[in-house]
């Protein structure tokens, strides 16, 4: 992975936590990614949110900044909510890191980016380039999306999609430089607490799916919101609402509400930011566009 190369940066003297929401994850991922967690001094304590049924094995947890909760399942941003509540009432001057159960690395990724967000104060919400287990480059930041990009992404084949979502995807963007970026996928979000505090936490309306679309739109309205491609991160991502018709439904059920709140073929906040998204991309040298996929 990228980071394990760079020089190490100096330490950060701010507090950071993170949340992790399971539902009957499987422990070796669980474990994989506690730790890559641990591995930084940075991080003080770990909350495990299980709303599944059957709880991690005692060895797994045991580590003494991890604290586990048996939760209802109301939700991932619910779930998170639990653990953001806390911790912002505790320490509003630190950094909270929401963070999926399938996301791991090799060496300190924590550091380098709590490092970066000490020395901008301007950045509420930090995500690092993110690559699947085979390393092909994952499109995890992306434009607001609209109705018609989410029906093409969906239902359309590739030839006819293609170029819409080349656009949604911020595909044509050279993933090796930084972007300010509406729109986060919820597997890894470092946040500063004082942007939850100024924009809120998760919309608990959202049981699934959209909640990290309209946590990052906030948040980007008054901070930065921002890709750094300096370090690197493995996301299995394995887009259970495509295989599983049960997902599906509650992927469109929530994606509905998404829409009620901001707006479906009207929403002209989305129009301008997307505008602006479209005017900051730096495109790739000249035959060095990396190929991935969303």
């Amino acid at each position: 992975m990228r980071h394990g190369g760079y020089p190490r940066p100096h330490p950060c003297l701010f507090i950071m936590t993170v949340s992790i929401v399971v539902h009957n994850s499987p422990l070796p991922q669980i474990e994989k990614a506690l730790h890559s967690l641990l591995r930084s001094e940075a991080v003080r304590r770990i909350y495990i949110l299980d709303n599944g049924s059957v709880p991690p094995e005692q060895s797994v947890i045991s580590n003494k900044k991890i604290i586990y909760r048996s939760i209802p399942n109301d939700g991932f941003g619910a779930g998170h909510n639990i653990a953001m509540r806390e911790v912002i009432r505790e320490n509003p001057d630190g950094f909270h890191l929401v963070m999926n159960a399938d996301v791991s690395w090799e060496g300190d990724a924590l550091t380098p980016l709590l490092d970066y967000m000490k020395r901008h104060p301007d950045v509420g919400l930090l995500q690092p380039r993110m690559v699947y287990a085979d390393g092909t480059l994952q499109y995890a930041c992306r434009m607001l999306p609209t109705p018609a990009d989410l029906f093409a992404k969906r239902f359309l084949p590739p030839f006819l999609r293609k170029r819409r979502m080349h656009r949604y995807l911020l595909a044509g963007h050279d993933h090796r430089k930084p972007l300010n970026v509406p729109y986060m996928q919820g597997s890894f979000m470092l946040i500063r607490n004082r942007a939850l505090l100024e924009c809120g936490l998760f919309d608990e309306r959202f049981f699934m799916y959209p909640e990290d679309i309209d946590l990052t739109r906030r948040i980007h309205e008054k901070w930065q919101t921002l890709f750094l491609p300096e370090v690197e991160i493995c996301h299995l991502h394995n887009a259970e609402s495509r295989r599983s018709p049960e997902l599906f439904g509650i992927h469109l059920v929530n994606m509905i509400r998404y829409f009620n709140k901001w707006g479906w073929f009207y929403d002209r906040r989305r129009k301008e930011i997307n505008k602006r998204v479209a005017r900051s991309i730096v495109p790739p040298p000249p035959g060095q566009q990396e190929s991935g996929r969303g």
